[in-house]
């Protein structure tokens, strides 16, 4: 059976009306009926027919103007218009159809043919009327997805920017394609005042891209403050986006383990186009890529070998996404590597990188291809950023004040475990010592790398007098802690009242042969360059310094009064 309609007649012909009106009601349809087009307009405000019958020709207002008023009346819900005409000439049937009708009919009218038609409107209503469901569905769901994103975008920016990002020697730019970027930009200072900054990205746009920066960003920032390794840090993130991202996904990185202090920047670059350090003087030295990207090689194979470049203040650190080279203009070509260089090369030393190629960029229309991010890292001396404050969960317990522990740590120890994170911890459960976590962990790193590096492998820092021998003697110490077989390397540990507040005593000895410690002292104090700084740094921060007759063992004491 056909589907009942309610069908409104406008016809100034009162017996046509009639006619119209008995064949329509028979076909089981309801009628509404109108003499002239105010009064189609009125009925048609009030009962909101499904279809309209409407003669061309009518006193008061004809049918043209009628159906155009109600067209805009009936918005985006379909009421078909057929128009009732004794015209003949076309100019009037177009006409007809210019005005909102969708179909015309002409007199005399044919009950079959009209009722054919009727049918016909009627199936075309229900189908835009479907088409409006699904829009207004697909409309609701997208809202709902982007309220959501919206939540999560907001989680991820905490997350993602929980470091030292707004530390006023670093500036970038990310342009992302989708509401996620796939390009990620962390920074952190640890507590040895070193600071780690990594431009990743992901493969695709939006949110799949950035699902794996959730946890990359959770693991980079919770070691960074721990007091990890660049190195440590970069195997749990490999480890851990190899074991959760599907096939085919992955993370293209860059990470700077920047320290100032010892003017040293080591950098792992795996599958992003290359970085630069560029000098005071406007030259630049490439941050090659040598590695695979993260999430992609098994946790036993990562590479997790550094390149080191020695660095002073004024030196700037600029690294990059693919999404500027892979910008193209209006020619289809891609900006590319030789344009970029050629922009560093034009650049005047005092000029921002950043602000340089965005400019070229401009200039070149390119048309962004990808998620585009560009950072520079600005080396400033003396500038001290103070490291995210650690979260201490549940209730607060008394501080344990009255404490000692030594450990031993032997060769296989040293070869796979870094025991400093591990002690930071245990530290700080003195809750005096909380405030001054980043001095005490500086010392207790230097004294272990000096006794891992100069007692027990005896590796001769005066290596590291240049960017070569920076690397060469990271690279011997890779070999020598790999082929070690014996030694090592002894922490002991002391917390205890004072008249006054406590005190914590860290003693440091090793294998080795031992050394001269008041020459290196001595020697320190003329010293250029870059090597033989830890000595004098330890005795600084330190509240007191001493060591064992032979250069076997050092300690330090840290104090700290009674709170009022």
């Amino acid at each position: 059976m056909p589907r009942r309609l309610t069908i409104l007649i406008a016809e100034d012909n009162p017996a046509d009306r009639m006619l119209l009106s008995t064949i329509v009601s028979r076909q089981g349809h309801r009628v509404l009926t109108a003499g002239n087009g105010h009064e189609a307009i009125s009925i048609f405000e009030h009962e909101h027919p499904q279809l309209v019958l409407m003669d061309a020709l009518m006193p008061v207002m004809d049918g043209f103007e009628a159906a155009e008023r109600i067209k805009q009346l009936a918005g985006d819900e379909l009421v078909p218009i057929i128009f009732l005409t004794s015209l003949a000439e076309n100019e009037a049937l177009v006409r007809c159809l210019e005005a909102g009708g969708d179909d015309f009919l002409s007199k005399p009218y044919n009950p079959i043919i009209l009722e054919a038609k009727i049918q016909a409107m009627g199936r075309l209503r229900r189908l835009q009327a479907t088409v409006r469901q699904q829009r207004d569905l697909i409309a609701r769901q997208n809202q709902q997805l982007l309220n959501e994103q919206q939540v999560a975008k907001a989680i991820f920016d905490k997350v993602a920017h929980a470091g030292c990002l707004d530390a006023p020697n670093i500036r970038y730019v990310q342009s992302p394609l989708a509401l996620f970027n796939g390009d990620l930009l962390l920074a952190a200072q640890t507590p040895t005042d070193r600071m780690f900054v990594l431009l990743g990205d992901f493969t695709g746009h939006g949110l799949p891209a950035a699902i794996g920066a959730m946890p990359l960003a959770e693991t980079f920032y919770g070691m960074a403050a721990k007091g990890y390794s660049s190195g440590d840090v970069l195997r749990e993130v490999n480890a851990k986006l190899k074991r959760i991202l599907p096939v085919g996904v992955f993370c293209c990185a860059t990470l700077l383990d920047i320290s100032l202090q010892k003017g040293t920047l080591r950098v792992w670059n795996g599958g992003l186009p290359d970085g630069y350090v560029i000098r005071a003087d406007g030259r630049h030295v490439p941050l090659v890529s040598r590695h695979l990207p993260l999430g992609v090689v098994e946790p036993g194979n990562f590479d997790d070998r550094f390149d080191v470049v020695s660095v002073q203040p004024g030196d700037r650190l600029l690294l990059l996404s693919d999404g500027v080279l892979e910008s193209r203009n209006a020619q289809d070509e891609m900006f590319g590597e030789q344009r970029l260089l050629q922009v560093l090369d034009d650049a005047r030393p005092s000029e921002s990188a950043i602000d340089r190629i965005q400019q070229a960029l401009l200039e070149f229309h390119g048309q962004v291809q990808d998620d585009l991010s560009l950072v520079e890292v600005t080396l400033v001396d003396g500038l001290s950023l103070t490291p995210a404050p650690l979260a201490f969960v549940g209730t607060p317990q008394p501080s344990p004040l009255d404490w000692s522990a030594r450990f031993e740590l032997r060769a296989e120890t040293l070869r796979n475990f870094n025991p400093l994170p591990s002690l930071l911890q245990l530290l700080l459960q003195v809750h005096e010592l909380r405030h001054q976590a980043g001095t005490v962990y500086t010392v207790l790193a230097e004294l272990y790398s000096n006794a891992l590096e100069h007692g027990v492998l005896r590796l001769d820092s005066r290596l590291k007098a240049s960017a070569k021998g920076f690397s060469d003697y990271y690279s011997e110490r890779q070999n020598r802690l790999r082929a070690l077989s014996d030694g090592h390397v002894c922490i002991g540990i002391d917390v205890s009242h004072t008249d006054t507040g406590g005190r914590l005593s860290i003693t440091v000895d090793d294998s080795g042969p031992g050394f001269d410690v008041e020459r290196v002292l001595q020697a320190e104090y003329r010293a250029e360059g870059l090597s033989g700084r830890g000595i004098r740094l330890i005795r600084e921060l330190a509240d007191g310094f001493s060591w064992r007759p032979g250069g076997r063992g050092i300690s330090v004491e840290f104090r700290w009064d009674r709170e009022a």
